[in-house]
């Protein structure tokens, strides 16, 4: 269905539209309709208890040519994020079993 990162070096840099940015662990990639989808954790908030951790959704796409270049896009759509949180529970749910 999709994979829980282990690897801690997958960092990204997440830049807001107000100028301000956050550094992310890759928790997760996954699909969910005809998309991918990322979780992310703040590295502020890695370390602490993950019951409490937030965990951001985004849309996710790789360049074909170049595996690192990496575009998130916001989930603007309630549909949608609806869609993409049942697919993160589920894994999730997955991974606990």
């Amino acid at each position: 269905m999709g994979t829980v990162n282990t690897d801690e070096d997958d960092i990204v840099t997440v830049c807001f539209d107000d100028g301000s940015e956050m550094e992310c662990a890759i928790y997760a990639v996954f699909p969910a309709g005809e998309r991918d989808y990322v979780a992310l954790v703040p590295l502020e908030e890695q370390d602490e208890d993950s019951e409490d951790s937030e965990i951001y959704l985004f849309r996710f796409s790789a360049n074909e040519e170049d595996e690192d270049d990496i575009q998130l896009d916001n989930i603007e759509d309630d549909e949608e994020y609806e869609l993409v949180s049942a697919a993160f529970d589920a894994l999730f749910d997955e991974e606990e079993e």
